[in-house]
């Protein structure tokens, strides 16, 4: 088999067999296929796509590629979440200790920010002692008596999609559908999951602009979840302006603490409800989406999904105190109101660009391994389709020194629209792959 006519044969849109698969997984492992074959290899699939079959195989094959979690010693049907990404978006936070405290164990393995989105794992360590690398014995006897428990991933989950996507990264073939459905799921299979909800975001503020897109990638990764013996479930939910009201590490924990005691934003509440739903559906507890989110209403009404925050939070070295007492977290020492110009409605937050003044306030990072700075970000006080006065505050910067607070709230001003006229309010939840 040669790397060179496999490479025509999908430029040509013809399909490739499981065995051609297994082949161009062990050459990115052993690195027997040169960058220039994979490359062009990787162009051909972003013009000519890939079967869903073809998608199957690549992942699975890419999971087996290193690590594999295997979840057995855990009770019960295990079900992870995972999210494309976007600005704001705490709802692991919210999900996990609700969905614990209803009997379904999580474990799962989260990954950092990069770019304008933030990453689980960053917002957890911002708990002061929060440790996010345990053991696998340490981890599922947490996850036994806890409910609950997230590290970061092991260094050597997916190989195979790590070298290919520092490859797509220069070569211009980041976007395509069928390698990120393959990038994603490949990591959840090694995860070891019985089954997955998908959050694929779609907006301004996501990676995936159109829903269009967005569904292309949710049927994908749906597809391959299920042709890999898996429960799987995508909610498309939109991402035109942030989650909630806080961007940044420490200010979302703080959010989270907040939903959890029914007092956060109702968009990130509802999100995080249906979420939620759906992985007591895909555990089998629940048939019904209604009785599931009643389910999960009444767990953050009597404390109980508070309660598993404050063990999880315990049980991985964290301060519990912050549950009870959230100034506790990182607080950046300057914090400065953002005043609108002008009267109106506010018609749209650019909401990637809010993400960037987040990341250059040091809340993430441009380039892998940089340090962030925990106590940073922005509350995003109004939302689309609010009536806001001239000199009424529509955000707060929090920020390590003036001049970036200064030059933050003049990218605010710049990120945020207001009209004259009500702007038409999109659906948070757009729709459901199944």
């Amino acid at each position: 088999m040669r790397m060179v006519d496999l490479i025509g044969r999908k430029r040509d849109g013809l399909e490739h067999t499981p065995e051609e698969i297994s082949f161009i997984v062990q050459g990115i492992v052993d690195r027997s296929i040169p960058d220039y074959q994979l490359a062009a290899w990787c162009m051909a699939v972003y013009f000519q796509g890939m079967s869903p079959r073809e998608a199957r195989d690549l992942a699975v094959k890419m999971a087996a590629s290193g690590d594999q979690v295997d979840l057995s010693p855990l009770p019960g049907i295990k079900i992870d979440k995972h999210s494309t990404g976007g600005v704001g978006d705490k709802t692991s936070l919210v999900v996990a200790p609700l969905v614990a405290a209803a009997g379904i164990p999580v474990c799962k393995m989260s990954g950092r920010g990069l770019g304008h989105t933030g990453g689980t794992i960053d917002k957890l360590e911002s708990i002061p002692g929060f440790r996010t690398e345990l053991s696998l014995p340490v981890l599922f006897e947490q996850v036994k008596t806890v409910g609950v428990g997230l590290v970061g991933q092991t260094g050597n989950l997916v190989p195979a999609d790590k070298q290919l996507y520092a490859l797509r990264d220069v070569t211009g073939t980041v976007a395509s559908i069928p390698l990120i459905a393959t990038s994603i799921m490949s990591k959840k299979l090694a995860g070891g999951a019985d089954g997955f909800v998908l959050d694929v975001k779609v907006g301004s503020g996501a990676f995936l602009k159109t829903k269009e897109e967005a569904e292309k990638l949710g049927e994908l990764m749906v597809a391959i979840g299920k042709n890999a013996g898996r429960k799987t479930v995508a909610v498309l939910s939109a991402m035109d302006q942030p989650l909630g009201q806080a961007i940044g590490n420490a200010l979302e924990v703080k959010e989270a603490i907040a939903t959890l005691r029914g007092e956060g934003p109702s968009d990130l509440e509802r999100l995080s409800l249906v979420l939620g739903a759906q992985m007591l559906i895909l555990a089998g507890q629940e048939t019904d989406a209604d009785r599931a989110e009643a389910k999960l209403k009444t767990i953050i009404a009597n404390g109980e999904g508070l309660a598993v925050f404050r063990r999880w939070v315990a049980a991985q070295g964290g301060d519990p105190q912050i549950v009870d007492d959230p100034d506790l977290l990182p607080t950046a020492p300057v914090v400065v109101g953002v005043e609108s110009p002008v009267r109106g409605y506010l018609s749209a937050w650019e909401t990637e660009a809010l993400g960037l003044t987040s990341m250059r306030l040091g809340a993430g990072r441009a380039k892998k391994g940089e340090p962030i700075d925990y106590g940073v970000g922005l509350v995003i006080k109004k939302k689309v389709g609010d009536w806001v006065e001239a000199g009424e505050e529509i955000a707060k910067v929090y920020a390590r020194s003036q001049a970036e607070a200064t030059t933050a709230v003049a990218e605010i001003l710049t990120e945020v629209k207001l009209t004259t006229v009500p702007p038409p309010v999109s659906p948070l939840v757009i729709g459901y792959i199944i």
